[in-house]
């Protein structure tokens, strides 16, 4: 338990766990039903939500706080609000703590990238590029690695499968803390961060590859460059999410510029043939990137969103209390 926050282990029944208030259920997990039959027990029943998956596609401002009445099972008469996070006013929209976006800012303002970079034993050289690489281990790596090879840059590469990637693809050792030469470039191979130490990471960085859905998130609030790596779908769902994302964010981009950064990301995800010019494409994205988290920062974020609409479905002269219950 800290800051208010308890968490507990999801067995079969959670038999001393009363519902709070507000039951929030994560991704449609389904509580168990022992829980599930306290929730319509109580006098008032509590207001459940169903937090989904982040998505850009057109259905999730259609769904958006729809109601989903229970009509069987443990929870019959219940009913049960899909909440979905977003990149639009009509959606819940994205996770961003008080202060982000300013102390982000005040580490670019106060040039405090350097000292935090060497309190890592990294030590960029003036005309590198800082690249950071937290990728899936399936990623393919060639035209990438080729274009680092004519360098200069500085890949800073997180250990578990970005390092394994790395390792798999170019056969160096990636002990913590090592650096290794890559042609004109240079691979160094950092420890675990702490979340914070990661969005430091993110600030610190030219351009950032990120993968699946909190490290895209906290990249958009970098605003700096990066590619997003989307997590691979067997039933290919994860391309209409991909190009759902990219239509959103180039929609007042010149073609021209559109069209590479689009080429970019389906090449990192396998879904195009490598082209040349890939890093200075990405590069190329940086007053995109800053407008995009500009249009995000405008908007009310995720916590608050979800905290009103609760409030929003209680009776009169209620309110919600204790932390609420996420069963995921």
């Amino acid at each position: 338990e800290a800051g208010g926050v308890e968490v507990l282990h999801w067995d079969a029944s959670l038999p001393a766990l009363e519902p709070a208030d507000v039951v929030v259920e994560a991704f449609g997990c389904d509580p168990p039903e022992d829980f599930v039959r306290r929730m319509a027990r109580r006098q008032q029943p509590p207001v459940w939500i169903n937090l989904e998956y982040l998505s850009a596609e057109p259905y999730v401002e259609r769904s958006h706080r729809l109601p989903s009445p229970v009509s069987h099972g443990a929870g019959a008469g219940l009913t049960k609000w899909f909440f979905y996070p977003g990149f639009t006013a009509r959606t819940g929209g994205l996770l961003r703590e008080d202060g982000l976006l300013r102390a982000a800012q005040r580490w670019r303002d106060e040039g405090l990238r350097g000292a935090w970079l060497a309190r890592h034993a990294v030590a960029p050289l003036p005309q590198e590029r800082v690249v950071t690489l937290f990728c899936y281990e399936r990623t393919e790596l060639a035209g990438l690695l080729d274009e680092l090879r004519e360098g200069p840059a500085l890949l800073l590469v997180p250990p578990g499968q970005p390092a394994r990637t790395m390792a798999r693809a170019t056969g160096c050792a990636t002990d913590v803390g090592s650096t290794v030469g890559l042609g004109r470039s240079r691979m160094h191979f950092l420890p675990f961060l702490t979340q914070a130490g990661f969005d430091r990471l993110l600030w610190s960085a030219d351009l950032n590859f990120v993968r699946g859905e909190d490290s895209f998130v906290r990249a958009q609030w970098a605003g700096c460059p990066f590619v997003w790596q989307i997590y691979l779908q067997e039933d290919g769902a994860h391309v209409a999410k991909l190009d759902a994302f990219l239509d959103r964010m180039l929609v007042a981009s010149a073609r021209e510029d559109a069209c590479a950064l689009r080429t970019a990301w389906h090449a990192w995800n396998g879904l195009a043939p490598w082209q040349g010019g890939f890093l200075e494409a990405v590069a190329a994205s940086a007053p995109l990137c800053e407008a995009w988290r500009s249009r995000l920062a405008g908007q009310p974020d995720l916590c608050t969103n979800l905290q009103a609409f609760a409030r929003s479905r209680m009776p009169v002269g209620t309110q919600a209390g204790g932390t609420g219950t996420n069963p995921g």
